[in-house]
């Protein structure tokens, strides 16, 4: 995507409903995919006010206008069920500011689609497990997401990435790729392939449960990070779930799953000193503890015994997608280094078999909260 102009901003900022005079604009976070930006608005007697605009990465998202429906779907929802809790809807979910002629997106005469929203205040993001306290609360705040979405209706909305955790069919996908094998590396990693090949239950456990209709599906978040829980500054409680783009139909364990793989590994994702990786059980059993509190028994007792299963497949699949775009020739993820998703694959299948090693323990966690 092209870098945007100023020109190209103002265009964007004169077609959403601002009120107010523009003062200050400048990009903002950490995001690897869209193009963020602040926008202050100095509106008369009020004081300053506060927005995000966005450039939505085409490439990813080849339809932007389903995504702008699902977000406003699901943020509608949201609001009047916090409102319903007498909780504070402008705080505690994503607002979609729409443009002057009442969508929820701008596409720009160059072809962009943007979009807004109003500024969560007094309120922090945070990229890395710092303080254990803070992993907890962004467990309780995506088991809130699943509560209050419960009763949405999952298969009303769009798949923005087809197949995202269709596990089963990224399985299949890695064996074409290594059959293929265009950039020759096969050979050179043939214990990492082994080690796919070794684990094909993993890839259609879910799947196979699913077509017998014993497990149902739900609206998911898909990229259940911490980053991407907003954090009040004064009560350190995790207030807003953001980023909604890969929100569509998915399973609950595997938005718990993903969490554990990012945040309770005691390494970070592409650790080249392997005997530094592992699962931590204290933070397992922190976010377990928090995700089953935030759900208050909206998840069905089978989804909560999955859940040490959800962070098996989400860190199996994740392993095996470095490992696909290694032998394809490093075309998705960015890489800063050679071998680095390498590097990430077995930092992955480390943390596989740290879990496959604890198992029980993992288990027992589980249903010690689930009855409580």
């Amino acid at each position: 995507m092209e870098h945007v102009t100023q020109k190209q901003r103002d265009e964007v900022v004169a077609h959403f409903k601002y009120k107010g005079i523009l003062i200050d604009e400048r990009p903002y976070g950490s995001g690897h995919i869209n193009d963020t930006f602040l926008l202050t608005f100095e509106i008369a007697e009020m004081g300053q006010l506060k927005v995000i605009l966005q450039r939505m990465n085409k490439e990813v998202f080849s339809n932007p206008v389903e995504l702008m429906e699902n977000i406003v779907g699901v943020t509608s929802y949201l609001r009047e069920r916090i409102i319903e809790n007498g909780g504070d809807p402008e705080r505690e979910t994503l607002n979609v500011i729409p443009t002057v002629d009442d969508k929820p997106y701008y596409l720009d005469s160059y072809g962009d689609y943007w979009r807004s929203y109003k500024f969560i205040t007094d309120a922090t993001s945070y990229d890395k497990v710092e303080n254990p306290q803070h992993f907890y609360q962004s467990a309780v705040a995506f088991g809130n997401f699943q509560r209050l979405l419960a009763d949405y209706p999952a298969d009303t909305l769009h798949e923005t990435i087809v197949g995202f955790h269709d596990t089963k069919a990224r399985f299949a996908t890695f064996k074409k790729v290594v059959e293929e094998d265009v950039m020759g590396r096969a050979a050179s990693v043939k214990k990492e392939i082994q080690f796919v090949l070794d684990r094909e239950d993993i890839a259609d456990y879910f799947s196979d449960l699913q077509a017998k209709g014993e497990i149902p599906l739900r609206v998911t978040h898909n990229d259940t990070k911490l980053n991407n829980i907003m954090i009040d500054n004064k009560t350190g409680k995790g207030i807003c779930v953001i980023d909604l783009d890969t929100v569509m139909p998915g399973l609950a364990m595997n938005d718990f799953g993903d969490s554990i793989r990012f945040g309770a590994s005691t390494a970070a994702e592409d650790e080249q000193n392997l005997d530094k990786v592992s699962c931590s059980m204290d933070l397992f059993d922190l976010y377990a503890k928090g995700f089953i509190k935030g759900c208050a028994g909206k998840l069905t007792k089978k989804e909560i015994n999955l859940m040490p299963m959800g962070a098996k497949t989400m860190t199996f699949e994740c392993g095996m997608r470095f490992l696909t775009d290694y032998l394809q020739g490093d075309v998705y993820f960015k890489i800063h280094r050679d071998g680095h998703n390498l590097d990430r694959c077995r930092a992955q299948f480390k943390l596989v078999e740290d879990m496959e090693k604890k198992w029980y323990t993992m288990q027992d966690i589980v249903k010690k909260y689930s009855n409580s």
